[in-house]
């Protein structure tokens, strides 16, 4: 019919993708992969040769430092649009490319913390560099279904434990009452509590993004053990629970955490959140550190309070933008 829509738009963008992925040309991608390529070359060849006007343009001081951090991601992007044009098919190098936006959005969300720097036109940019990490997510994700249709997901099991010298009674009526979690889990800014089982989640992700997420709670044994999993539809599928018990000798309360989930893009999304600090495993043992020191002290040092929702003190803003952020959860 004349005027019909492309196969799979506008309901299934995904379908579309993998439609446009099927066209090649001479055994080199053509379509979207394609266009990422050239992009990737494009945005390359001028990071590496003006890269402090690229920089001025993102909001970043014009700085010998600054200069050399762009040209170094304009080196990423010409080896990543190569690989895309040269290799059938190119799916790696889409990976590639997605794990390279990730710690850009990572570099930028840094950036904020800075006091010389054009907030808004550093903003716009981060805005445009999520918009394209999305975009490379869709395409790498249709090429990888077009390469393996069956692919197991990646479910990372993360487990600590720590011992607390309060009883175990008090320690789970404090973390039963999930609104209590914010004040010792970094990454949490509000836990929302809907009912007697669900509660709905909000938490901070790396470069500055948040996420959001409903829960239930599937197993309640008082003073012994709370489970729970997301609900159908989580961008971020996970299930675990807590467990509180006598410590080994009579004195104090074991608690373990034992938690599964699913890393957007698999194991290189799993790869991103430890570039970025953002990795459970290191979360939930800070968050657990944390949790004694507030149960038996009634309060977190100021070194570590200082880093959470507003608290009393704050580190000053540092211009060593690419230095290690500490561990957040």
């Amino acid at each position: 019919m004349r005027g019909a829509p492309p196969p799979g738009l506008p309901g299934d963008a995904p379908g579309a993708v993998t439609e446009l992925l099927r066209q090649q040309a001479n055994g080199r991608p053509n379509g979207l992969a394609g266009g990422l390529g050239w992009m990737s070359l494009a945005l390359g060849a001028a990071a590496t040769y003006t890269p402090g006007r690229v920089a001025h343009l993102m909001g970043l001081p014009d700085e010998r430092e600054t200069r050399d951090i762009v040209r170094a991601v304009g080196f990423r992007e010409i080896a990543s649009g190569a690989g895309i044009l040269t290799r059938k098919p190119p799916t790696g190098w889409l990976w590639a490319r997605v794990a390279g936006d990730v710690m850009d959005l990572a570099l930028l969300g840094s950036a904020f913390r800075r006091d010389d720097v054009d907030t808004r036109r550093l903003t716009t940019a981060a805005g445009a560099v999520a918009g394209i990490t999305a975009l490379d997510a869709l395409v790498a994700q249709a090429m990888r279904r077009e390469a393996a249709p069956v692919e197991a997901p990646v479910e990372v099991m993360v487990f600590h434990t720590i011992t607390i010298n309060r009883p175990q009674a008090e320690l789970y009526r404090f973390w039963r009452d999930l609104r209590n979690l914010p004040r010792f889990m970094r990454h949490l800014h509000s836990v929302a509590v809907l009912d007697d089982k669900r509660s709905r989640w909000r938490a901070r992700a790396p470069a500055g993004m948040k996420v959001s997420w409903d829960a239930e709670i599937v197993e309640d044994v008082p003073n012994e053990r709370i489970a729970w999993r997301s609900r159908r539809g989580s961008r971020v599928p996970n299930h675990g629970r807590v467990e509180f018990m006598t410590a080994p000798g009579g004195h104090g309360t074991e608690v373990r955490v034992h938690l599964a989930y699913e890393p957007p893009a698999g194991r290189l999304g799993r790869l991103a959140a430890k570039l970025s600090g953002e990795d459970p495993d290191w979360q939930v043992r800070d968050d657990l550190r944390r949790f004694k020191q507030l149960m038996e002290t009634g309060q977190i040092p100021v070194s570590e309070s200082s880093f959470t929702h507003g608290g009393p003190a704050r580190p000053p803003k540092r211009r060593g933008w690419l230095r290690r952020r500490s561990s957040t959860y």
